[in-house]
């Protein structure tokens, strides 16, 4: 299958000026300017964004995180919160990049989404940026009564290596006897299985702007020489049990190296007795959900994200 003329279109811009594995090495720095968030254009309102800071790991800096509130006056606790980890490898992308997509969330929703700004490879590999995240869950979910939120609609979301960490804090929070009690996984194209061994691993390797190359030297720059790819904290998809495990919603777009690992993730929780939706956006590619606004299939998506996190 092939991209929507309109996805084409948007890949092809995303593609310029991106480096690329077949033009010579990539560097952690080019592909951070290269990923560096624009101006903004026509994000949606959010009544309150706050920049803070959550209790890192034992031994670890505080996190960075940014509070998207669209009631901050509001006296409704039942809402949701939705911590959410953003994408770009492990490498690049922050807080900025992904500001337009947590105030979608917020504001299609009225949940409370707290962005993580977790600690980067290669200079802080796995599992720095789980560890991070797992932290700022807990922090979260300790602070209800001030945030205004149901703790038992307590959500973890990301895109891509966000996903990704979504996935292993689920993992994380599952096993440990005093994690956070988590109700729910939103994982857009979540990277969960380091050996990309799947036939879109092959058949969309080149061509849809995220390549198998590009995700193979992210997971180097992730795992480092001496990193275990087989770790179910680093490939979820590898967990012996995925049982007892929250529901989950999986975005994967059509053409997209990803989407089988993706397929697969889903397949093995409802094996294992759980609840996983999956939705195949049709002729989309890696990404395109920065493309709300732009792309009908990405507003699409976030509709159905925005539906199904309201059920929680």
């Amino acid at each position: 299958m092939s991209l929507t003329p309109a996805a084409r279109r948007f890949a092809d811009a995303l593609t310029h000026g991106f480096p690329d594995p077949a033009d010579g090495p990539l560097e952690a720095a080019a592909l951070r300017r290269a990923s560096s968030a624009g101006p903004p254009r026509g994000l949606p309102e959010v009544a309150r964004v706050t920049d803070a800071s959550a209790p890192g790991p034992p031994g670890a800096p505080p996190v960075p995180v940014r509070i998207y509130d669209p009631d901050p006056h509001g006296t409704d606790g039942d809402r949701p919160v939705v911590v959410f980890c953003h994408g770009g490898g492990w490498v690049m992308c922050g807080l900025d990049t992904h500001d337009g997509l947590c105030r979608e969330l917020a504001s299609r929703t009225d949940a409370l989404v707290v962005s993580v700004d977790y600690r980067r490879a290669p200079e802080h590999r796995f599992p720095c940026a789980l560890l991070d995240a797992y932290a700022v869950t807990g922090w979260a979910a300790g602070r209800a009564r001030e945030l205004r939120f149901d703790p038992s609609r307590l959500v973890v979301a990301g895109d891509s290596s966000g996903g990704n960490l979504a996935a292993a804090v689920a993992l994380m929070a599952r096993d440990d006897g005093n994690g956070p009690a988590i109700a729910a996984q939103l994982l857009v194209y979540p990277a969960l299985d380091e050996r990309l061994e799947t036939a879109s691993a092959t058949e969309y390797a080149t061509g849809f702007f995220h390549t198998t190359a590009h995700m193979r030297w992210y997971w180097q720059q992730y795992l480092g020489p001496d990193g275990d790819g087989a770790d179910p904290r680093a490939s979820p998809v590898c967990a012996g049990d995925l049982g007892g495990l929250p529901p989950a919603l999986l975005i994967l777009p059509e053409c997209d190296p990803l989407r089988d690992e993706g397929q697969v993730y889903a397949e093995r929780l409802r094996a294992a007795g759980g609840s996983a939706e999956v939705r195949v956006e049709r002729g989309m590619f890696h990404g395109f959900l920065g493309g709300a606004g732009v792309l009908p299939e990405a507003d699409a998506a976030l509709g159905a994200a925005a539906r199904w996190l309201l059920d929680i």
